[in-house]
């Protein structure tokens, strides 16, 4: 068997995929189907799709898959759907699947997005024009700013998620997710959990919520100036307070005056400050940004909880990829980050 073989194999049957594309009249029938894997997702699958003259994405959950994995991909491939008519940038979805007939697990399609995502070494001329790589961080955050404003339900979103209660919710619900397979203490936790509970905004204005926004889930078009063509990977995404998007950006974000850690995969060398991108985020979106401490803090307690998970499987070898060994260091350094920030945050506790 072949090295493509091998990658595809319990994975895709190239054959019975062509004929639910047909069956379904997606672009592109009749024609043989190339099947390529797609490097870059941690925690599920996905694959390139070409038909003649067709390009398309698949995603689906590793070959084991977890619990409730496949029906986050009806939430993503229903989240997707729901921007077609919006500014956001993102790619437009085809299809989907909850026949494990098929492959083995739920799945949907999506176009190919033609572009580059900022993990490691930048593409010319972000690896030497700072102003042009500076474009990289306003195009960010102009994309959860735009996500903001999305009217969640006018977009078919009702019940897509429980906005009503759902800060309150945040810090028993993930610290249930970590107890189901925490197996080492994760210090820091606490200490945040604690700050978290006493500094919950009281009012906010719920919104589409990506979950995991970053650089590593954004692309990029080809050349200058930045130009974001797609948020990607909605595999968190729900109905809830947006402003935790931007807490997200912000966590691992330097001021250009610090340090960068050791834990990120992207060079902030040059990038503007937090600051400044609170601000363009408060401009595009219309949305107060005045207690962002609290989400810095949420997102890296979140942080925490969500990949201790990966790691807890690949501790024990139930983990496909190997690239969830890296998550053990970063795990901690996100509890200890939340918690540094909960001791130094000037924000005022809510009655």
């Amino acid at each position: 068997m072949s090295e493509a073989e091998t990658e595809l194999d319990g994975l895709i049957d190239a054959n019975r995929l062509a004929r639910w594309m047909d069956e379904h009249h997606l672009p592109g029938g009749g024609a043989p189907l190339e099947v390529t894997p797609i490097a870059g997702g941690a925690s599920n699958e996905i694959f390139s799709l070409q038909r003649g003259a067709h390009h398309f994405v698949l995603r689906r959950p590793p070959r084991h898959v977890p619990a409730g994995r496949n029906e986050t991909m009806l939430r993503e491939f229903r989240v997707v759907a729901a921007l077609r008519d919006s500014d956001v940038p993102h790619a437009r979805a085809h299809a989907w699947c909850d026949d494990t007939d098929v492959l083995g697990a739920w799945f949907y399609i999506m176009d190919h997005i033609d572009g580059w995502t900022p993990m490691g070494a930048l593409e010319p001329p972000f690896d030497r024009d700072v102003e042009a790589k500076r474009g990289l961080g306003w195009e960010l955050v102009e994309a959860i700013a735009k996500l903001a404003r999305v009217d969640w339900r006018a977009a078919g979103l009702e019940g897509f998620g429980k906005p009503e209660g759902f800060l309150d919710r945040q810090v028993d619900r993930w610290l249930h997710h970590l107890s189901q397979f925490q197996f080492r203490e994760l210090p820091g936790l606490d200490t945040a959990a604690a700050w978290l509970r006493r500094h919950t905004p009281l009012h906010f204005a719920p919104g589409i919520i990506h979950g995991d926004y970053q650089f590593a889930n954004v692309m990029f078009h080809h050349g200058a100036p930045a130009r974001l063509a797609a948020v990607v990977d909605w595999e968190m995404s729900t109905i809830g307070d947006p402003l935790l998007d931007l807490g997200w950006v912000l966590m691992g974000w330097p001021n250009p005056d610090e340090p960068q850690r050791a834990t990120g995969y992207f060079d902030y060398a040059g990038m503007q400050s937090r600051e400044d991108l609170l601000q363009r985020y408060a401009q595009v979106s219309g949305l107060p940004v005045d207690q962002i401490d609290y989400y810095v803090v949420l997102a890296r307690f979140k942080m925490a909880c969500v990949l201790e998970g990966g790691y807890a499987r690949y501790v024990r070898g139930q983990a496909d990829n190997p690239k969830m060994a890296a998550f053990g260091d970063y795990v901690l350094d996100m509890a200890a980050r939340a918690a540094e920030l909960s001791r130094t945050s000037t924000l005022a506790a809510t009655d």
